[in-house]
């Protein structure tokens, strides 16, 4: 196991009628920004019982924060954030809404160009930022990350500071029971793939972390379907709910190798293409496993052994993991292959190796993916 350091501040408040506990989590004399989505927290309830909580609280609200949370569309935030004197960010709403609430809290304070912090500059200061999650699967919510795209120059970065960590997060499993399947599928596939990044390398003798992450694996294939077959069974929301947290707060991966390339070849496939981000990841990752096999096999046939009960050598198991991780996805209604989603392979391989041929990107946990080796990948996921 290798050497590692954590540190996790996030109040995480779970469960039935939670939102409630609003009153007692943002301070009484708080100017609160109040970021929302699309608007179907007006539809389910859930702003109602935000306000409701918030009482006498002096809240400006924005809406339309949308998934992959354009630059632009935050850019009036900021200046509305500026010009209230917010000083609480409030996120209602999944991982985009809530990212997009952590770029305000530093963008808000910010001197200078703000796409720049999005782009890695220092960030010295930030506004508190809680959140009321209505999807689960980027793991936001227990985190210090945030993902941010911007249309002009059809660019996505993940950005991060120990200072975006939410002050708390409220996880109410009632408040997903009218998600469409689209997107408690996508929720799935997310989390999913969040595990696998921080997982599928080699062994590095962490026996308790391999077993975490295979617990929160075993438990989306478990729950993932139920919570589609029955949108209002709170136990199967919950569950995924809490896995989607323990994806990606920090736990699976400590001590261990990562490989976040499907990652940052899917951000691309958005930032092009505009797919969804589950929808990228599950095209992605299968091909980046078949393109390593050599050098995963070992952890791929762990994987085929304890989460999809297989038995036989290694090669074959390690294969055949790789298929019945695609049947799941296929399952669940998110394709793993780019024809389904209007997108030519051999347009996704030119457009997103030549950025990165530009940029000079290196991948994988041994940094051996570059350019070449993802025009490879995507051409072999038509």
């Amino acid at each position: 196991m290798n050497n590692f350091s954590y540190h996790n501040p996030v109040n995480v408040v779970f469960g039935k009628d939670t939102i409630a506990k609003l009153a007692r989590l943002v301070p009484e004399q708080a100017r609160v920004l109040l970021a929302i989505g699309g608007g179907s927290v007006r539809k389910n309830g859930v702003l109602d019982q935000v306000r409701q909580a918030l009482g006498s609280r002096t809240v400006v609200e924005f809406e339309g924060i949308e998934p992959n949370p354009l630059f632009e569309t935050l850019m009036p935030a900021v200046e509305l954030g500026r010009s209230e004197k917010v000083d609480f960010l409030l996120a209602v709403g999944g991982g985009s809404v809530l990212d997009g609430a952590k770029f305000l809290a530093a963008a808000i304070p910010f001197v200078g160009d703000c796409w720049d912090v999005v782009k890695g500059a220092p960030i010295s200061t930030a506004l508190p930022v809680g959140c009321v999650l209505t999807l689960p699967a980027t793991g936001s919510e227990m985190n210090c990350y945030a993902v941010i795209s911007r249309k002009s120059n059809q660019e996505k970065h993940g950005m991060g500071s120990p200072l975006l960590y939410p002050a708390f997060s409220i996880l109410d499993p009632q408040a997903t029971f009218t998600l469409p399947p689209r997107q408690t599928a996508n929720g799935v596939v997310d989390a999913f793939v969040h595990v696998c990044e921080q997982y599928m390398t080699y062994p590095v003798n962490s026996p308790l972390q391999d077993r975490q992450a295979e617990a929160i694996l075993e438990t989306l294939v478990e729950e993932g379907p139920r919570a589609l077959a029955n949108p209002t069974d709170y136990a199967a929301r919950a569950n995924v709910m809490w896995c989607a947290t323990q994806a990606l707060n920090g736990l699976v991966g400590l001590g261990v190798p990562g490989d976040w390339s499907s990652h940052t070849i899917g951000h691309e496939l958005t930032a092009f293409f505009g797919l969804d981000h589950a929808q990228t990841l599950a095209v992605v990752l299968p091909g980046v496993w078949r393109h390593r096999f050599e050098a995963k096999k070992e952890k791929l046939a762990q994987f085929g052994r304890r989460v999809w009960g297989l038995s036989g050598d290694t090669e074959t198991v390690a294969f055949d993991a790789i298929l019945r991780t695609e049947a799941f996805f296929e399952s669940l209604g998110v394709s793993t292959r780019l024809a389904p989603y209007g997108v030519k392979a051999t347009d996704a391989a030119k457009a997103i190796s030549d950025r990165f041929r530009i940029r000079g990107t290196r991948m994988g946990e041994h940094k051996d993916l570059g350019a070449d080796e993802v025009a490879d990948i995507l051409l072999a996921r038509g």
